[in-house]
């Protein structure tokens, strides 16, 4: 058996050889929808990995609150956008209070997120976020200072923190420690510089780089005395028990809500998925279109497949005579369709890393390595030629010994 299979292989490679432009083309088919899935798989682990990395590096000992209760990343790109801009968050201030009241609980930061206009020397970019919360953000979102000093509650409240890209934006410089910006109208003496982070993309979904971070007493003053808390990150004392912590934190909420589980507690990979609508966008289109991809590399390996057997109906016909079953035949037509698919797998693989740390040029994270995505782009390629090829197999298995003979 060992020996048929190994001159399958044989008569496969030898085959594929002589029409190396026909072979070629067919595996780019395969090549171009594994590649696709492959660069897709790559850059979410990668940006699931720096997330989770993030959370890594404060211990793991970090849950965050979110309001209302949908945790799937899908169902939240047609309901983000109406929550996040016109109803009301279910998180009240008193929630803060119930949560820093629990045992093993060691530091919490509500994050309020304005919109408006930043203004100094110039106008910062109308995408800069601005952040209303506590000194306790810089402890549990591992915020490093460049210069200056972090928000301290015994401080004047008109003070702010800057990210060093908006220092830049609005001041010209890095260094703008003491200079006066306005947020609605509203002036704010800088009193620290964020370090530079290169990663908008972290469970806080806020950009640090180009932020300005305002006491959460400043922020309520801005949005008319109403705390619109968009998320609530709590820390726990270290060698703590994570889930019964955030059991309690659940049972606190729930009483405080009347009863209602109006909120969501993420920790671990839950904060680390990606919920971003453009990036689930992008990787449905990507993978619909690899999906498409797919489809037409498996017809044309049915195509390629049906096209030998015609070629090669004299060759059937001989070696039935010398006694090869169907089996035999079905084996030797299969394995040319599965090195066609192998082939094809193989070089997208290696295509689709190279196309996905070409977007990660244009991004602020890399690609992630992971068997995972080997294991998965092998899968396709052998299910596809079994699946595509097993159609010709049979077919040439089922040709009549006598009439192949005199195939011309």
């Amino acid at each position: 058996m060992r020996f048929l299979l190994l001159n399958h292989a044989q008569n496969a490679y030898q085959s594929l050889r002589s029409s190396r432009v026909r072979s070629f083309l067919t595996m780019l088919g395969v090549t171009i929808g594994i590649a696709s899935i492959t660069a897709i798989l790559a850059l979410s682990s990668g940006a699931s990995k720096i997330i989770s990395d993030q959370i890594s590096s404060v211990g793991g000992n970090i849950a965050v609150i979110r309001p209302g209760t949908t945790t799937d990343p899908i169902a939240s790109i047609t309901q983000s956008g109406l929550n996040r801009d016109y109803a009301a968050s279910t998180l009240t201030e008193a929630d803060i209070t119930y949560i820093t009241n629990i045992t093993n609980v060691r530091s919490i930061a509500p994050l309020m997120v304005l919109s408006g206009t930043i203004k100094a020397d110039s106008v910062a970019p109308i995408n800069s976020p601005i952040v209303a919360s506590t000194p306790s953000l810089a402890d549990i979102s591992n915020l490093q200072l460049r210069e200056g000093q972090f928000l301290d509650n015994g401080i004047n409240q008109n003070v702010v923190v800057v990210g060093s890209d908006l220092s830049v934006n609005v001041f010209g410089t890095e260094s703008s420690i003491g200079r006066i910006l306005s947020i609605h109208n509203q002036s704010f003496t800088v009193i620290g510089i964020l370090k530079k982070l290169n990663d908008p993309m972290n469970y806080n979904s806020v950009d640090f780089d180009n932020t300005a971070i305002i006491n959460f007493a400043s922020g309520k003053k801005l949005n008319n005395n109403v705390a619109q808390i968009q998320q609530i990150n709590v820390k726990t004392k270290p060698d703590t028990d994570l889930k019964a912590t955030i059991s309690d934190i659940s049972k606190a909420l729930v009483n405080s809500h009347a009863g209602e589980h109006d909120f969501s507690i993420l920790t671990g990979e839950q904060i680390a998925k990606p919920t971003s609508q453009l990036f689930y966008a992008i990787a449905g289109g990507s993978t619909a279109i690899a999906a498409v991809s797919l489809i037409v590399g498996g017809i044309g390996i049915m195509n390629i497949m049906l096209v030998t057997v015609a070629e090669r109906t004299r060759e059937i016909g001989i070696r039935k005579a010398l006694g090869a079953s169907n089996s035999d035949i079905s084996w030797q037509f299969l394995i040319e369709s599965l090195a066609i698919s192998l082939g094809g797998g193989i070089s997208g693989y290696i295509c689709g890393y190279i196309l996905a740390f070409g977007i990660s040029h244009f991004l602020t994270f890399d690609p992630a390595f992971s068997w995972e995505i080997v294991a998965i782009a092998l899968t396709i390629s052998v299910v596809m030629g079994t699946l595509f090829g097993l159609y010709p197999a049979m077919r040439a298995a089922r040709k009549d010994p006598i009439e192949s003979l005199y195939q011309v």
